[in-house]
């Protein structure tokens, strides 16, 4: 059902919409969180009964790869092993991890986890979920238990999430069998459309959004991808499809050993990507898979922070944007839950490997935060299908409210407000607000609801971590 009268007006005095910086601007909002009128160069009306918001407004970040349940884990795989550590000794202490958690712990975890990022500046996230089964392996009496969990979380906390419910087989390429530590996240066919039929209700039910997320290209086969894919548009056509892809060398390597073709070129050869699309990391392409990804209008994610910590490689973000890429960034494992970290990071490794700096702009004498943010903002709104990524009309009222009166801040105008933010690193006091649908979430910096939601998180971790 949609509610299109007005359910609340906005007075901002100084904002970042799609066409620019502007002053003064009464913004209504309709009863589904849409922006339905806005008008610049205005007077603060008499007895105005809307929200007054002094500091700058910029849309809020999407934060477009998430595995909630790895939050848990966040600092505690640093300690070597024997041998050399790599993603492949992370993620068998992530699977010995995630051996323990039930469906009220992921619900804890992820409440918590989606209110730092709503402090964080983001307002929307792609849930990558593949957390399906109980302990030992067997389906839950309600298929949808997990992600059920994560829908549940999401309203809690007040943020527009994408579920991806991950269809998960094999351990490798050839059709291996999953070994022991994949025992949550295995289906078959027939098994994961009926968790996808149940997902579908629950995205209506809860009023968000849902896609599909074949795991990866080693987890799935062709017939798995193009059977999903074809269930997926039975429900809903114009869902996402994410899948992790040519993150690892190693996976590179067995990908051509088994298929004779690197994973993109193997996955373009196969499937017409197009904006529907998100390939998940992309980490090592050749020139040639540059160009082809770019050219299909699908999306990247980034997850800058992530890809460092499991020593992944760089993206080739210049050749990538060169040639009319989109992309977006994601927090992936959370070792980091900051939107400028993301952004600052991703701009900082192509400074090192290019000796050069602010090599993302519109051009000459042009903002590199401003590039930065808005680009991240609209490709993550299109890798999730979420009517969010800048703030225009008709889209959803999501934004954050700087705080100009912090160190960091202090003078900046403008496109210079933005540079600051992603790039001058001081106290973690830089967001006054935060806003989704319309409705402040975070306010002088901390969530509505944060206190329960830290005890809670609390208590869980001490029994995880005994």
């Amino acid at each position: 059902m949609t509610n299109t009268q007005v359910a609340k007006q906005i007075f901002a005095n100084h904002i970042l919409l799609a066409d620019g910086w502007a002053e003064n601007v009464l913004m209504e909002i309709d009863g589904n969180g849409l922006i339905s009128s806005i008008v610049k160069e205005q007077e603060l009306p008499k007895n105005f009964v809307g929200d007054v918001i002094h500091g700058s407004i910029i849309p809020g970040m999407i934060n477009n790869h998430s595995h909630a349940f790895q939050w848990a884990m966040a600092g505690l795989a640093e300690q070597s092993g024997t041998g050399n550590d790599s993603f492949w000794s992370w993620r068998k202490l992530m699977y010995d991890f995630v051996g323990k958690i039930t469906p009220d712990d992921l619900e804890v975890i992820a409440s918590a986890l989606y209110m730092q990022m709503l402090k964080a500046g983001y307002t929307s996230v792609g849930e990558f979920h593949y957390l399906h089964h109980d302990l030992n392996g067997q389906h839950f009496a309600n298929q949808a238990e997990m992600s059920q969990r994560i829908f549940k979380a999401a309203k809690k906390v007040g943020i527009n999430t994408t579920l991806l419910p991950v269809f998960y087989r094999y351990s490798g390429f050839g059709d291996l069998a999953p070994n022991e530590g994949q025992k949550r996240f295995i289906h078959n066919q027939d098994e994961y459309a009926e968790l996808l039929n149940q997902v579908a209700q629950l995205a209506n039910d809860y009023q968000q959004n849902f896609g599909i997320a074949p795991h990866s290209l080693r987890a799935v086969n062709q017939n798995d991808i193009t059977f999903v894919i074809n269930h997926l548009d039975s429900l809903n056509s114009k869902a996402p499809v994410h899948i992790h892809i040519a993150e690892q060398l190693k996976e590179v390597d067995d990908c051509l050993g088994h298929t004779g073709m690197r994973p993109v070129e193997w996955l373009a050869h196969q499937q017409e990507l197009n904006s529907r699309w998100c390939l998940v990391h992309s980490t090592h392409m050749t020139k040639s898979e540059v160009q082809t990804v770019a050219n299909s209008d699908a999306v990247v994610s980034i997850c800058t922070t992530t890809e460092a910590n499991l020593g992944d490689g760089f993206f080739e973000m210049k050749s990538y944007i060169e040639s009319g890429g989109q992309w977006g960034v994601g927090s992936d494992s959370h070792i980091s839950v900051s939107a400028t970290e993301e952004l600052r990071w991703l701009e900082y490794q192509n400074r090192l490997m290019s000796h050069s700096r602010t090599i993302f702009t519109a051009g000459d004498f042009s903002s590199n935060g401003h590039w930065l943010w808005t680009n991240a903002a609209k490709g993550g709104a299109q890798s999730l299908n979420n009517n969010a990524g800048e703030l225009s009309l008709g889209k959803k009222a999501d934004f954050i409210e700087l705080n100009n009166d912090c160190m960091a801040l202090i003078g900046a105008t403008d496109n210079q407000l933005i540079d600051a933010f992603i790039f001058n690193q001081q106290a973690s006091d830089n967001i006054s607000s935060v806003w989704v649908k319309g409705d402040k979430v975070v306010s002088a910096g901390e969530h509505l609801k944060q206190d329960p939601i830290v005890s809670d998180y609390k208590r869980l971790l001490c029994k995880l971590l005994r």
